[in-house]
């Protein structure tokens, strides 16, 4: 196999460069949704039924473990038809385990290290009920106590509450404790938050889903909010002012505990969104510079997959005198051992039921455990290096710039980059770049919308990669750059190696269009109205409405 594969590539295989831009070809099974596989009487597992006289009588004593059979309407599927069909798509996806994935910007992918699968698949993980009794979950309840320590250590906060299932979901925590520590004041006029276009935007998102107004300020010639921009808003109205650091740019505010004074000199929460921790481990904290309350994304800086958005894990961070406002259930050592407490009068509505997403915190806890301080250090500091290597090397790629370049700056763990000179030249843009790259096997992200930076192309390395690795990516990017001033039309119709085509953007953006489920893809796409099942039982108080007529055909 060695010798065959040196033939073809016409280079030895022992010294085969491997920062070379390689060729890439996805699979392509067209492959149909689920519900196509459905087969009237298949199954995939037997489900042993109850004689029909044993089930009469438990069902004539009252027992409520007794459950009357009903469909929910899902396909009948065998077991070698599931399997094929979920390999196959697995088959379809340019997961992180496959590619050089430096391009997710502040979603900080990474590699998370395999042994940690191992635990969250251990039957005392994988098999856990939030309804055990505490004695029978005391190892859980001991790794999230002591996460929620680890956490404090890192952040300089003094209580965690890991209950939220996501990054934002962590933000809007703390939006919420916010809320509730002006409302114990009897502070009703403070109705505004602040935060800034390179935070990330769930800062605004949730601030203005628990009905603050929000004020976004936008960065000077430098790329920095100044602080005087800042206290020109700054007022009795202000509940708190949100702000990433470094923003979403890779840019690290050195102002940002003036910053957090004048906040506090209005009688202000400063709010600290960690989503870009991954290059400020173990060389500062939220506590430094003076934040009341911070959060992290565990799915992102401490190596959970991030899973396409879900599921994922956030910990919302706070001091002593925010604890009372955060949710419960929390979990307190006693002499007896690990035992969940309700929260308190102040606390805030639960951001979930029950606790947060466990095996994401065990995967975020391993990690702490394995690194140890010094290691979470390096994490960062290898992060930084990785990221100003690209930067180095994408400065001798004429059609692109760094935003905000300020010379002797140095960015922290990520850039956001602008092809617009390459734009202006080719008629390219970033994202039909991003597309060609998925020809090479490499995901590419551009930012945020609105584009502030135009053309953006956002890159954050973080501390996975080898210098090879780093070297086969911008090899990739300048390649396909070059592509772009001398076969335009390849890059603009990318990609061509890819499991499917081009996306139609306003498919994406049109409500219309969605089909969130089978029987809406059935009613909009294929024109078929799918009954509801004849054997289904509907729950009590369960309403079956006419849907309007409305022609969704496409």
């Amino acid at each position: 196999m060695t010798e065959r594969i040196a033939r073809s590539s016409g280079v030895p295989a022992v010294n085969r460069d491997i920062s070379e831009a390689r060729e890439y070809h996805a699979p392509r099974w067209s492959e149909p949704l689920i519900f196509a596989y459905d087969v009237p009487g298949s199954r995939g597992v037997h489900v042993p039924q109850l004689p029909a006289e044993l089930r009469d009588r438990l069902e004539a004593s009252g027992d409520t473990r007794v459950a009357p059979e009903r469909s929910i309407g899902l396909p009948a599927v065998s077991q070698a038809q599931v399997q094929r069909h979920f390999l196959r798509l697995s088959q379809e996806t340019l997961g992180a385990d496959l590619n050089v994935d430096i391009g997710q910007g502040t979603c900080t992918m990474k590699y998370s290290p395999k042994v940690n699968e191992q635990f969250v698949r251990a039957a005392e993980a994988a098999e856990i009920h939030p309804l055990q009794d505490d004695s029978t979950t005391q190892g859980v309840l001991q790794i999230l106590h002591e996460l929620e320590q680890y956490l404090c250590e890192v952040s300089g906060m003094d209580a965690v509450s890991l209950q939220a299932p996501a990054g934002s979901a962590a933000i809007f925590g703390n939006v919420s404790v916010v809320k509730a520590y002006h409302a114990a004041r009897g502070d009703a006029q403070r109705t505004e938050i602040v935060t800034t276009v390179f935070s990330h935007p769930s800062n605004a998102a949730t601030a203005k889903t628990l009905g603050y107004s929000v004020i976004t300020l936008y960065p000077g010639d430098d790329g920095l909010v100044s602080l005087e921009a800042l206290q020109s808003v700054l007022s009795e109205r202000t509940a708190a002012v949100l702000i990433t650091n470094p923003e979403d740019t890779g840019i690290y505010n050195p102002d940002i505990s003036a910053i957090v004074d004048a906040v506090h000199a209005v009688g202000a929460l400063g709010v600290y969104d960690q989503a870009n921790a991954n290059g400020i481990l173990g060389i500062t904290s939220a506590r430094q510079a003076g934040f009341d309350i911070c959060h992290f994304n565990l799915h992102k800086t401490f190596s959970t997959p991030h899973a396409c958005g879900g599921p994922a894990a956030g910990a919302m961070c706070v001091t002593a005198e925010l604890e009372p406002f955060l949710p419960g259930p929390r979990v307190k050592q006693r002499d007896s051992g690990y035992v969940w407490e309700d929260a308190g009068a102040l606390a805030v509505a639960p951001i979930r039921p029950f606790y947060g997403v466990i095996p994401n915190l065990i995967r975020a806890y391993a990690w702490i455990r394995a690194l140890g301080g010094t290691g979470l250090r390096q994490v960062a500091e290898d992060a930084v290096l990785n990221n100003n290597y690209i930067l180095a090397r994408l400065r001798d790629e004429p059609g692109v710039s760094a935003s905000y370049d300020v010379p002797g700056r140095l960015p922290i763990e990520q850039v956001r980059y602008s092809w617009q000179k390459l734009s202006d030249e080719t008629g390219i843009t970033s994202a039909e770049l991003g597309s060609r790259m998925a020809d090479f096997g490499f995901h590419y992200w551009t930012s945020h919308h609105p584009y502030i930076v135009p053309e953006p192309a956002t890159i954050e390395p973080t501390e996975s990669y080898s210098k090879a690795e780093l070297d086969q990516y911008v090899n990739a990017l300048m390649r396909v750059a070059q592509e772009a001033r001398e076969n335009p039309e390849i890059v603009r119709t990318a990609p061509h190696r890819s499991s499917i085509h081009l996306v139609r953007e306003h498919a994406m953006s049109d409500p219309e269009t969605w089909a969130t489920s089978w029987r809406a893809y059935q009613r909009k796409y294929v024109g078929v109205e799918s009954p509801v099942p004849t054997h289904w039982t509907p729950p009590e108080g369960f309403e079956v409405r006419e849907r309007p007529e409305k022609a969704f055909h496409r």
